[in-house]
């Protein structure tokens, strides 16, 4: 009988350590545009955790900064453009709303950052701020730029960059002390398109998917202070590693994922990875990275010391948008 208890509490205790062991591990998210699904997948071992039905045609993804929800944009398709927003809570494995951006269109780029969700409407030429605890759109400007595709904040929250694809420019967002926004375009290359921001804040990286280069934007100044060619032929995302060291683009036309030496400002590295590279993923410490190979319906998972591409994990049909909770 005791033997029993003993037993029966041991194997009690060993459940939940592996519940709460798999509770707290991190997790790879990733985005399908294909079937309109969110994949929570273990980057250990590949497996599929869990898969959330999302909008149509999602290209996007973000988590908010405590890693409980992530937050797709549902893009649509050529015929039908999207209007929602997929939150979606990680850990139950579901959506909770679809948020309606209407009369906003075709929600992109997302950033989040002070507790809310900022988010490019490419269809309207605009970029809004969704709050989650209020559940409403708080705030919105509008560029007047073509195909505004791409957002980023900075820290301070007073300073917002978006790419936009149209009018081959960045847009310099500025809050003022009156707390009126203003916009400054910055002329760049040709179909700027992926946009990120370095990890000590001084400078903005745009890649340009039309002409093979890459413009480095001072950010307290607002000026092009460097173009770099490295010959893409249609770079899709760039990421800057987080020691600053490397910045990473994927080229979606040619298959490969281009490294730049990013104090060098010159590239060192092209691997091949498949049809179609997209998203890129680099969680910390920056010991990896994932790229989305659309293509191929797979993720590549990169060793950033070798150079290697260690893993592929299948989540999904066409993946794209990625991100990470820990």
């Amino acid at each position: 009988m005791k033997t029993s208890c003993v037993s029966g509490l041991v194997a009690i205790f060993m459940a939940a350590a592996l519940a709460s062991a798999q509770q707290s591990s991190p997790k790879l998210l990733v985005l399908n545009k294909e079937e309109g699904t969110l994949a929570i997948v273990d980057p250990e071992s590949g497996t599929i955790l869990g898969r959330v039905p999302v909008g149509q045609g999602p290209h996007e993804l973000v988590t908010s900064s405590d890693g409980k929800y992530a937050f797709a944009s549902n893009y649509g398709t050529g015929p039908a453009p999207g209007h929602t927003i997929s939150m979606v809570d990680v850990a139950a494995q579901k959506e909770l709303r679809r948020v309606d951006i209407a009369p906003l269109s075709r929600p992109h780029g997302l950033d989040f950052a002070g507790g809310k969700l900022y988010f490019t409407a490419e269809g309207s030429k605009s970029i809004a701020r969704y709050d989650p605890a209020a559940d409403r759109i708080d705030w919105q400007f509008e560029t007047g730029q073509s195909t505004t595709h791409m957002v980023l904040v900075t820290k301070d929250l007073k300073t917002i960059f978006t790419s936009n694809i149209g009018s081959d420019s960045v847009s310099k967002i500025q809050q003022g002390a009156d707390g009126k926004w203003t916009q400054t375009p910055i002329a760049v290359g040709k179909g700027p398109e992926g946009i990120e921001l370095s990890p000590n804040g001084r400078e903005v990286w745009s890649a340009h998917s039309q002409d093979g280069g890459v413009s480095i934007i001072d950010v307290a100044s607002g000026k092009v202070t460097q173009t770099i060619n490295v010959g893409t032929k249609r770079s899709n995302r760039i990421k800057l590693t987080p020691d600053g060291k490397f910045a990473l683009i994927s080229d979606l036309e040619a298959g490969d994922l281009v490294v730049v030496d990013a104090s060098a400002r010159k590239e060192i590295r092209r691997m091949p990875l498949g049809r179609q590279p997209e998203g890129i993923l680099i969680p910390p410490p920056g010991a990896h990275a994932f790229v989305a190979v659309n293509g191929d319906d797979n993720v590549a998972m990169i060793d950033l010391k070798t150079w290697q591409v260690t893993k592929r994990i299948s989540a999904g049909a066409g993946p794209d948008g990625l991100a990470w909770v820990r």
